[in-house]
């Protein structure tokens, strides 16, 4: 029997309980539907942590001393680097990099009449086009000028929660490169709000000449800092300004523990994946050996025409594929559409981001269009029907002909 007629002969065999066909359809299309949600809202989250926090404090490539540990945010002299501004005018020079400046980092203490918090201070070139996300996200004052002496840039949040505003004096504190703790008076510039608590809660901007000035550093830097054309390029541009005495570390060195984390938790995300088939598997498998039960007689005729066992057996494999294929379709439309609204309206996290403290997450997130994993998602929900209607298939086909025609 051609196949033609095998695909006609499966189609109107699903017509015949409309009911268990739609809903099982429904199933497959919500499972898949689910999937591709979940794993557009993971690659959303993901892919934007990742890109806040090269955008707002790692950059693309680092340049350090190689006895700089970031954890301590050192400010001794051996820690630092002793000519940031030639390495970053010599890292400019560079193809394909964007924009490089050195930052100066450092631990400190901001003091109000009720109330005392711990920030990063971070000394940075005003002028440089790294710092131009802050530029964008401020949201009162103004940002900050290169020979300011005594300005300094806060988050909204932390000002709302200290009750300060612009124009407002403040007090830092500081513990310098020869561990002596320095105070100084500055006057609130501006306020950015970046809506990544990460930021907006815990630091303070002020121009590089006059955090080096206040945490007594000279001339020196914790690290320079770039932004490239292409992320790829990271490897290339770090190689070019490896040098003796410095260390140029990419992206993917700087931000090794949130990628470890993440790759960790994709895992679990995977054995979900798994889950959700083999649900579907399930139903299917379910579906199709109803279908054979109430049709035990009708195979038996069948047989006893002269179709083979094979034949039947390829009977409900395009069953199967019917409710596969369709599923697929409505599920990915469903899935789509639900990652297209979060996409556009994102999801309000409010105070809860604040708790991933090491992790750039905005107020709000959104999801992410991965066509690529979505391909596979529908293609691994295919096979799972396909091999799920396996059982089903060859029970029927091995059908003995009398056997099937004497049952009920």
């Amino acid at each position: 029997m051609a196949w033609s007629k095998l695909w006609v002969i499966a189609f109107r065999d699903l017509g015949r309980n409309r009911r268990r066909t739609i809903l099982t359809l429904l199933a497959v299309a919500l499972g898949l539907a689910l999937l591709i949600f979940l794993n557009g809202f993971i690659a959303g989250v993901t892919e934007d942590a990742l890109q806040n926090t090269i955008r707002l404090e790692t950059g693309h490539v680092q340049l350090r001393t190689a006895t700089y540990e970031e954890d301590k945010v050192s400010l001794q002299r051996q820690d630092l680097l002793a000519n940031p501004t030639q390495l970053a005018a010599q890292a400019s020079s560079l193809s394909g990099v964007k924009a490089a400046a050195p930052v100066l980092w450092a631990g400190a203490l901001i003091d109000t009449r009720d109330e005392s918090v711990n920030l990063q201070l971070i000394g940075i070139d005003t002028t440089s086009d790294i710092y131009a996300p802050f530029q964008q996200a401020m949201v009162a004052g103004a940002f900050l000028t290169p020979d300011d002496r005594n300005g300094i840039l806060i988050g909204k949040r932390l000002a709302d929660s200290l009750g300060l505003a612009v124009d407002r004096n403040v007090s830092l504190t500081v513990i310098d490169g020869d561990g002596t703790a320095d105070d100084g008076v500055f006057t609130i510039r501006g306020l950015f709000s970046t809506g990544i608590p990460r930021y907006d809660d815990g630091a303070v901007f002020m121009p590089l000449s006059k955090a080096q000035a206040f945490a007594r550093t000279g001339d020196r830097a914790s690290a320079v800092i770039m932004l490239l054309q292409q992320q790829d390029q990271a490897e290339q541009v770090a190689s070019a300004l490896q040098s003796p005495g410095v260390t140029a570390l990419t992206w993917r060195t700087l931000n090794q523990v949130f990628l470890e984390t993440m790759s960790t938790a994709m895992s679990f995300y995977t054995i979900l994946d798994a889950i959700v088939m083999l649900i579907v598997a399930v139903i299917i498998a379910n579906t199709l050996l109803m279908a054979v039960f109430e049709r035990i007689r009708e195979m038996g005729i069948l047989a006893a025409l002269g179709m083979k066992g094979g034949q039947i057996m390829q009977m409900f494999l395009f069953e199967a594929t019917i409710l596969g294929l369709g599923g697929i379709i409505v599920g990915v439309i469903l899935g789509s559409g639900a990652v297209a609204y979060l996409a556009t309206v994102g999801l309000s996290l409010g105070d809860a981001a604040a708790a991933a403290s090491n992790i750039a997450l905005r107020s709000t997130i959104y999801a992410r269009f991965v066509p690529g994993t979505f391909a596979i998602l529908a293609l691994w929900t295919l096979i799972i029907t396909l091999l799920a209607s396996l059982y089903p298939a060859w029970f029927a086909a091995r059908l003995e002909p009398v056997t099937a025609l004497h049952s009920l």
